[in-house]
């Protein structure tokens, strides 16, 4: 599920105009109201902690003090898990809209994430979480639910996709680089002095190619970007770097290709990477399938009041304990339900 919106503090009146909805009248740990559903700090607690253990198991808990454009990561975890809830919630009502329920095997498989997810957890986790087994059936039962409406609306989107239209072509690269990237990703532009030194150094090695230098060797000295051999399709790159990417036959060279990010030139290796492609297809279709979900997605939407609890909202933050290291929530719904 791909869809995703922003929780305000706004509704629709009957005549399509906006109407503003007051964040008042919220129960204890009501984080926020979505139509006839809401969804309180447990909740979100459990999905917060859950990715927050995810990611300190793999990156450890200093990557916290990082920023992106002035934004620290837990406050983009923070939003991530609250328009996933949000999602979910809308995605329920959409089932009950629909009539769709779960099945008796689906719901028995509930249970059982239930009990295995809650049986996991200490003292502490439970006590931090605010979370009871019986809340844990009904987040399971939610996000079943979720997933079960969703396969129902795309089963029926099987879209015709050409080779054409999922090419995928592989070349090799050179980039010179057009910014500087600090140690937390926030990138800043070259001066204009500096984009001219760039450019000349660029125009310097396409000489060197049309020359008859290696490009590999070139590649190997010059090239500032991760990888030098890449594949993709198309809509996937800036324009310019697309329509001279498609135009180069095997073997052939393109001349200095200008980006918003610097200064390219590429062989071609492959017009056609038939694994690739094979792959670009499925790409697509996911795609078709999410852009279908999103059009009666959206229009539900826009029949609900939204508001958020945004005092409590400010108030929650990540759980720093020793003891609370739980991050198998996702994992246990993939092994009862995923198959189902």
């Amino acid at each position: 599920m791909a869809v995703m919106f922003l929780l305000t503090a706004c509704g629709k009146q009957e005549d399509g105009k906006t109407k503003i909805v007051l964040t008042t009248g919220f129960s204890e740990n009501e984080v926020f109201k979505i139509g006839s559903s809401s969804c309180d700090r447990s909740e979100i607690m459990v999905y917060l902690t859950n990715m927050q253990n995810q990611y300190e198991a793999v990156y450890g808990d200093q990557i916290w003090s990082r920023s992106i454009n002035g934004e620290t990561l837990e406050d983009k975890v923070k939003n991530v898990v609250l328009a996933r809830l949000a999602q979910i919630k809308t995605m329920n009502l959409l089932a009950e809209s629909r009539q769709v329920t779960l099945s008796e095997e689906e719901d028995a498989a509930v249970l059982s994430a239930a009990e295995t997810y809650f049986s996991s957890l200490n003292d502490t986790e439970v006590e931090k979480l605010g979370l009871t087994e019986k809340k844990t059936e009904d987040m399971y039962r939610e996000y079943a639910l979720a997933n079960k409406i969703y396969d129902l609306i795309i089963q029926d989107t099987n879209p015709e996709i050409s080779d054409d239209e999922a090419r995928t072509v592989t070349l090799e690269q050179i980039m010179i680089k057009t910014y500087s990237q600090d140690g937390d990703g926030n990138r800043t532009p070259y001066t204009d002095a500096s984009k001219k030194m760039a450019k000349q150094r660029a125009e310097n090695i396409l000489r060197k190619l049309q020359s008859g230098e290696d490009f590999d060797t070139l590649a190997q000295t010059y090239n500032e970007e991760s990888a030098i051999t890449v594949s993709f399709g198309k809509g996937e790159k800036p324009k310019a770097l697309e329509d001279a990417a498609f135009d180069l036959g095997n073997g052939e060279i393109s001349s200095l290709i200008e980006t918003d990010d610097g200064y390219y030139i590429l062989k071609c290796i492959s017009t056609l990477d038939r694994e690739q492609t094979d792959a670009n297809k499925q790409k697509i279709m996911e795609k078709r399938k999410e852009e279908a979900f999103s059009q009666i997605y959206d229009e539900f939407l826009q029949t609900q009041i939204r508001n958020l609890n945004e005092k409590l909202w400010k108030e929650i933050s990540f759980i720093h304990d020793e003891a609370v290291t739980t991050k198998t929530f996702f994992d246990v719904y993939n092994e009862k339900l995923g198959s189902l």
